[in-house]
């Protein structure tokens, strides 16, 4: 029992001592981090102020910088106004957003959201089958109400594809590529920051070497101290700067990607405006004529009474329809 407590004792000892250590040098990598927030900061406001000199990047540099903020601010305008073109309504765009993002089968859940013209058909349907399909009117509501949902079909192929080809890359791309260029350059202000505040320090110590020397102090010593910390500096410096030009260089390279992608959405463009085109030159035509196809009336009316396979809604129904076929075969399936 003797040695057992001696053994006890001696591992409470070293678990302490353990302890003790790793708090000490916790304490002072905060104390060395806050060394150099305070140096930045004072760095900073000196330079605000006019009282501190600071560091120039070259000029090839600094259009390199200026280009890289232009492919910032214009991708994400592109980006943003490509996605209120594809769905205008706020609201609509942010539950888009919500079940493209989040794995909305996995959970149970299940997007019901119809389009504005999938509604009108619906109602103009149900108005039709209300008021008769043996009178014009009630035929016309009929015809009409099942174009309009073709069209709703074909815009919500369109918004897929425009996303899918052009929406989707470009936030991509904003989240990666340029995300870790915006960070590194960040670094390098801070590397900046660093080094004319190292700079501004062998300047101090180099005056006070020509005034008189205070007993006690080494100011010879000070000096060495502060231009080896300036040489680390230096050498932190050009390497983040040469990092950082590397990826802003490399941006132009993306342009390549980001053309594919806009062809992609005119293509998508393409595809949506003619196969709208060919629903309602149809429909125009029976309607010219007085030929109206009606032959849809049946499948319609069972689509928004939801009796059809015992499906509960409409949008159930309408999502027996694929709508991830190819764009290129869009016209030839909805009409």
């Amino acid at each position: 029992h003797f040695y057992k407590r001696r053994m006890d004792n001696l591992k409470r000892t070293l678990t302490d001592a353990s302890s003790y250590v790793s708090k000490a040098v916790q304490d002072t990598n905060i104390q060395d981090e806050a060394s150099v927030v305070f140096s930045r900061a004072k760095q900073y406001t000196e330079e605000k102020l006019g009282k501190a000199e600071r560091t120039e990047f070259d000029p090839q540099f600094q259009e390199l910088e200026k280009k890289t903020e232009n492919t910032k601010n214009l991708t994400e305008r592109i980006k943003n106004n490509s996605t209120a073109v594809l769905v205008p309504n706020p609201a609509a765009r942010a539950e888009t957003l919500f079940f493209d993002n989040v794995p909305v089968d996995k959970i149970g859940m299940k997007n019901e959201r119809i389009t504005n013209l999938e509604y009108l058909g619906n109602d103009m349907i149900e108005a039709g089958n209300e008021f008769g399909v043996g009178t014009p009117y009630g035929a016309a509501l009929v015809r009409v109400g099942q174009a309009e949902q073709k069209l709703g079909l074909i815009e919500k192929e369109y918004i897929r594809t425009g996303n899918e080809g052009m929406i989707a890359p470009l936030q991509r791309f904003l989240d990666g590529e340029m995300k870790n260029i915006m960070r590194e350059r960040k670094v390098l202000e801070n590397k900046r920051l660093d080094l004319d505040a190292a700079k501004n320090k062998v300047r101090k110590a180099r005056s006070q070497i020509m005034q008189p020397q205070v007993e006690g102090v080494d100011y010879r010593a000070a000096l060495d101290q502060a231009e080896s910390e300036l040489r680390l500096s230096q050498s932190e410096f050009d390497r983040q700067v040469e990092m950082t030009k590397l990826l802003m260089e490399g941006l132009s390279h993306s342009q390549t990607k980001h053309r594919q992608h806009l062809l992609v959405f005119v293509e998508s463009q393409v595809q949506y405006y003619a196969a709208a085109h060919a629903v309602m030159q149809q429909l125009q035509h029976q309607m010219d004529s007085g030929t109206l196809d009606t032959a849809g009336e049946v499948e319609a009316m069972t689509m928004l009474s939801g009796e059809v396979n015992g499906v509960d809604s409409v949008q159930d129904n309408l999502t027996h329809i694929s709508l991830t076929s190819p764009t290129a075969t869009l016209s030839a399936q909805v009409l």
